[in-house]
């Protein structure tokens, strides 16, 4: 799933200058396209998620800062690894540190132990590339100079002890699993039987997955493009395409004329449930950037409003939907109030994918596990139910409701897709995929690619038509594999 506003956590102003501070230091007399410079571009964005910052702005932030164009690929990826093994370089460095060194240090250290915990094998630098490039870095920054023998001695220390030190430090679970531990006891909880699978499934990169314009080709011919291009990708859905190797969208094939978009499988079945037809109208509340709404757009000619709180990111929305050369009248509102955006006239189809903790997609954006708080999901789920409450009156009769949440807390799926059902009498529950698992391969790392939907044994229609749906609903799901945390609920008015 795209960026949703509620996975952002605000940033007080003192932060941000914090921030802003540590960027315009990353002028150093060092090597551009050396790992030293992306090690300390990296650490400042570390080092501003620490303070709450998400951490695509953070390493906006810094890149900028840097006019560097090109150690921007070095410093994400160390960044990105950093987050996702945040813990477990924490704990090496708590075991090997007397005292606490000063944050920027630390932060430098951390994204080495990042780099220095797999296997040398599988390892993006040498070791002793990591550590002479760690001490590099530190050594660049003169009121940090002082610790280039600390550096040095620690990771060196680590190389020594490495197994011994990781067996040490990953008894303990939010080492092991590289998740807070309420967030790990969440996960248990909800999911007793997969959990574990779950937390890996989250440490694990996601593959650059496609979705092509039905209007423009299929999935076959754009496979055929690819492969003129000596580009290895595989269909991974009705729409999906998956790339071998991940590449900066200018380098698509076909994404600046809109014949592909960035987006993840499991994201792309919202459309699909959707089931919007020709001459339909359509909300796609809490719109932005744009993803979905695309992807309606691509598959019916329907009237769509789209709706969204942020300005800014209402702009998105037209700029992904120019990209594709589709139309939707975009609204700034909130979707909770539509007193304030809408006209009163019925909608045929609800896209109610509402604001939630992001829970599902942090193999995507591993920042969220850190920047969440133990009392984030409850305040949500209040969030989610006073969207929904709002936006069912808005739906026609025999019309459809669809909620979508990137989670994988069961608060936020099942669980408020059973409350819906009973606060709301007219709401009829129909077939859909119920809880995504995120899943990192083909053979389904996190267990079973899809929970059974727990309605589709009480459904009441059970006709040839019906079973046909129901059996071609879990097909596309269970054809999403390698896909982000997603649930998915649809009601029909009666």
């Amino acid at each position: 799933m795209t960026e949703k506003h509620s996975r952002r956590r605000a940033v007080s102003s003192a932060e941000s200058s914090r921030a802003s501070s540590d960027a315009r230091l990353a002028t150093l007399p060092l090597a551009p396209d050396s790992l030293a410079f992306a090690l300390d571009a990296a650490a400042q964005a570390v080092g501003a998620v620490r303070a709450g910052s998400a951490l695509p702005a953070a390493l906006q932030t810094v890149i900028a800062a840097t006019h560097v164009a090109v150690s921007r690929g070095a410093t994400q990826d160390i960044a990105y690894r950093t987050l996702r093994r945040l813990a477990v370089a924490d704990a090496l460095l708590a075991k090997l540190v007397r005292k606490a060194p000063p944050p920027h240090v630390s932060n430098v250290m951390a994204c080495a132990f990042a780099l220095l915990v797999d296997d040398e094998a599988e390892a993006a630098y040498t070791p002793f590339t990591v550590v002479d490039q760690a001490v590099n870095a530190i050594a660049a920054r003169r009121e940090f100079a002082f610790a280039k023998g600390l550096v040095n001695a620690v990771l060196r220390s680590f190389l020594r002890e490495r197994e011994a030190l990781l067996a040490e430090v990953q008894s303990d679970p939010v080492a092991r699993f590289n998740y807070p531990a309420w967030w790990i006891d969440a996960v248990k909880r909800g999911h007793p039987y997969e959990w574990e699978n779950i937390l890996g499934a989250g440490n694990r990169q996601g593959p650059l997955t496609l979705r092509v314009n039905a209007r423009r080709m299929s999935v076959a011919q754009y496979l055929d493009v690819l492969k003129a291009e000596n580009m290895q990708a595989e269909a991974a859905g009705i729409h999906a395409v998956r790339l071998k190797t991940p590449m900066a969208v200018d380098k698509i094939p076909g994404f600046a004329d809109g014949v592909v978009s960035v987006q993840d499988a499991g994201a792309q079945l919202a459309a699909q449930l959707l089931n919007a037809r020709d001459g339909m109208r359509v909300l796609d509340a809490c719109a932005a950037p744009g993803g979905k709404t695309g992807h309606v757009l691509e598959l019916a000619n329907v009237e769509l409003i789209a709706v969204e709180s942020d300005a800014g990111r209402a702009r998105r929305i037209g700029e992904n939907l120019q990209r594709l050369n589709v139309h939707a009248e975009i609204r700034v509102g909130d979707a909770g109030e539509p007193s304030g955006w809408s006209d009163g006239d019925p909608f045929d189809r609800i896209l109610a994918d509402v604001p939630c903790s992001a829970s599902g997609i942090v193999r995507r954006h591993p920042d969220i596990r850190w920047l969440r708080r133990p009392t984030d999901v409850a305040a949500l789920v209040e969030e989610q139910r006073r969207i929904l409450s709002a936006l069912w009156p808005l739906v026609a009769t025999g019309g459809e409701l669809l909620y979508v949440t990137c989670s994988i807390f069961p608060e936020e799926g099942e669980l408020q897709a059973q409350w819906f059902g009973e606060v709301h009498e007219d709401a009829v529950r129909l077939d859909a995929p119920g809880q995504l698992l995120p899943t990192a391969s083909r053979t389904g790392a996190a267990g079973g690619q899809v929970s059974p939907d727990p309605v589709t044994n009480s459904l009441t229609d059970n006709s040839g038509e019906a079973q046909r749906t129901r059996s071609a609903l879990t097909r596309d799901a269970e054809a999403f594999a390698d896909h982000d945390g997603f649930f998915y609920a649809r009601f029909q008015k009666r």
